[in-house]
Parts: structure tokens; C-alpha cells; sequence
């Protein structure tokens, strides 16, 4: 039988780590409290029917010891048993995970919770740092990260515990504010009748800002995937270019907007995988001056430092840190996490 309970102390060892976002999910693997993080790699989801089949084979086919618990981070609000992803088609059921591979335990959180949970721990040596601003030790930390969508989350510091707060922050309103945006956003394709920050700042949201841009300057071209924008910008063309600063000074716009939301004075943390491919266009000054463009308050914004992501797993590091020292974060897991009954658990 299954039910929904708390975590309060370790997970059981081995515990499967997942990232799970709109493409690809990603797997570690953590025998032990002192053990560590074995990344076993990716599976694409549209390549896997369901989440159950993507672990099969990148982990248990792959010769890695079997799992007994899991913490996996999902592209998806959760509130049920069946959790369908924003951007994917999978619908992950927890029951189903536990009875169909065997795990003690199962614990759910929003990706974003995942990559607030890694910023405590990143290193110098895992980010980019663009623009001024300095980070204050224990202070409010803020990611936002453009991929196959948007994602926000924050890192909030009280009574001694790091307290990560998902969010959809990512669909909140984008208007135009240059005269240039102006002329441009009646062009972009609305959805529900409005523009949301991920209809722009994400993978999709580049080649939608670019179709905009076409429109409006009346040019006649072709980005089939957003790949391609970047790529004709670095060899010159114009438009591109013209859509890599618009993008860049929304993202700035965006993440300013959290920034001061919150009072982000541990930092602002761009994920995803967008940010560190177009990294020397966001050291261009589109990003960090929209950024900072928040009147009256532009020297609190000149205050908070912006950096890109350049570990290659942070969500799983995240995931890592919280799977071995529960204590040290709160994380409010009612509904969010399931395991068998008639199982000795770590609760």
C-alpha cells in the first residue's frame, strides 16, 4: 500500500537523482551518505514512453547498483499522484514508480526547487559572473532559467535552513518598453491573449522573437530551430543579432524583476541551457542594463551580482546536497512525497 509522507531524515541508500525537464532527463546515483554523485547520463523523453522505461535504461540497464529511493525533480507543478510535465508528454505516477521498480521511497520537487537547492554550494569555478554587484553571504539567492521553457526559483535563508520556494514564475507578464519593442511585440504570437516571459525567453520564445522581428522589419528568412538564431548571429547576420540583444534584454528585464521582487542579495543565477551558449552575448550589456534598469532603485540593482551556470548538472548536485543532509534544508513535502506502507522507510 502506498501514502503520502514526509522526509524528515535520510533517504535509503542507493538514491536515484533525477532532473526532469521537457527534453531530457537526467540521472545520478548516490550509494551512500559519504559516497559520490555517480552521473549516469540522459535519456531523451521523447525517446521513452515513460519516465519508468528512460530509468531502465539509463541506469538499471546501464549496470548501476539498483536504486532504493528516489528524489526526482520535474518540469511540472506537483499536486497529485499524476504529475504531467508543462513541456513533455510523460505523466510521472509515484505508485507506479515504487511498485513497478521496486523503491522504498519516492520524493517529487519542481526543477527549479532542484536548481535553488545547488546554489548554496556552487563554487566560483561554476559560474559566470556578468556585470558588477557583489554576493552577501546567507542572503536571498534567485535562479531563473531559460530552456525548453522558463523556470524561477528562490533560496531563502531563515532560522539557520536554506528554504527553496518554487514558483511558474516563468509565465509572468513581458510587455515592450523600448520604442523598437514597441513595434516589434505586436507581432509576437500571444497565447491566451498575452505575452508571457516564456513565450520569449526560452528555445521556442527565440525563434517566436525572431518570427516577430522578421515581421516587423519586413525581411524575408527562415530559423527552423533556436539553435539557429545564435549561430546565424555569430556569422554576422543582422536580424539574428537584433534578436540575440532583444532576448538578452528581456532575460535581463526578467531576472530584475525577481531580483528586486525578493531583494536577491545572495545573487542572481541564470540556468537552463541557453544561458551559458549565448554567454558572450549576455556579457554584451543588453542583459545587465536591463537588469539594473530599475528606477528608483537602480543602486540596489547595481548592487546584486548575475551570474551564468556553467556546472553541468546543478540540479543534481542540488538534489545531492538536500538527499544527504535533509536537515540543513526545509522543504515542505506534504503531498510530495510516497512510500510502501509495509516498508521500514527513513521517515
Amino acid at each position: 500500500m502506498l501514502h503520502s509522507a514526509p522526509l524528515t531524515r535520510n533517504l535509503p541508500y542507493p538514491v536515484l537523482v533525477a532532473d526532469i525537464g521537457g527534453t531530457n532527463a537526467r540521472f545520478a546515483l548516490i550509494e551512500g551518505p559519504n559516497e559520490p554523485t555517480k552521473l549516469c547520463g540522459q535519456e531523451g523523453t521523447k525517446a521513452h514512453a515513460t519516465i519508468q522505461d528512460a530509468i531502465r535504461a539509463g541506469v538499471l540497464d546501464q549496470g548501476y547498483a539498483a536504486p532504493r529511493s528516489a528524489v526526482l525533480a520535474v518540469a511540472a507543478p506537483v499536486s497529485s499522484d499524476r504529475i504531467a510535465l508543462t513541456n513533455a508528454s510523460w505523466v510521472i505516477e509515484p505508485p507506479a514508480l515504487i511498485k513497478e521498480l521496486g523503491l522504498e521511497q519516492v520524493v517529487i520537487l519542481n526543477d527549479f526547487e532542484a536548481q535553488a537547492l545547488a546554489l548554496p554550494s556552487l563554487s566560483p569555478m561554476d559560474v559566470d559572473q556578468v556585470g558588477g554587484g557583489e554576493t552577501i553571504q546567507n542572503a536571498t539567492k534567485f535562479v531563473v532559467g531559460p530552456g525548453t521553457g522558463l523556470g524561477a526559483g528562490a533560496m531563502i535563508r531563515s532560522c539557520g535552513k536554506w528554504i527553496p520556494v518554487p514558483g511558474e514564475g516563468g509565465h509572468v507578464e513581458l510587455g515592450p518598453l523600448s520604442e523598437e519593442e514597441y513595434r516589434i511585440w505586436p507581432y509576437i504570437e500571444r497565447i491566451g491573449g498575452r505575452v508571457g516571459a516564456e513565450q520569449i525567453v526560452c528555445g521556442a520564445g527565440l525563434v517566436r522573437l525572431a518570427k516577430a522581428v522578421l515581421q516587423a522589419d519586413g525581411v524575408y528568412r527562415t530559423y527552423e530551430k533556436p539553435s539557429d538564431v545564435p549561430l546565424a548571429a555569430d556569422d554576422g547576420d543582422e536580424v539574428a543579432q537584433k534578436v540575440l540583444r532583444l532576448f538578452c534584454a528581456a532575460l535581463g528585464r526578467v531576472a530584475g524583476d525577481f531580483a528586486i521582487t525578493n531583494l536577491a542579495r545572495g545573487g542572481v543565477y541564470l540556468a537552463g541551457g541557453i544561458p551559458p551558449k549565448i554567454s558572450h552575448w549576455l556579457h554584451g550589456g543588453e542583459f545587465r542594463a536591463a537588469f539594473e534598469a530599475k528606477a528608483p532603485h537602480e543602486g540596489i540593482m547595481k548592487s546584486i551580482p548575475t551570474y551564468i551556470i556553467t556546472h553541468k548538472s546543478p540540479a543534481l548536485e542540488g538534489l545531492a546536497a538536500y538527499t544527504r543532509a535533509p536537515d540543513e534544508y526545509l522543504v515542505d513535502l506534504t503531498g510530495r512525497s510516497w512510500h510502501r506502507k509495509d516498508t521500514k522507510t527513513a521517515d
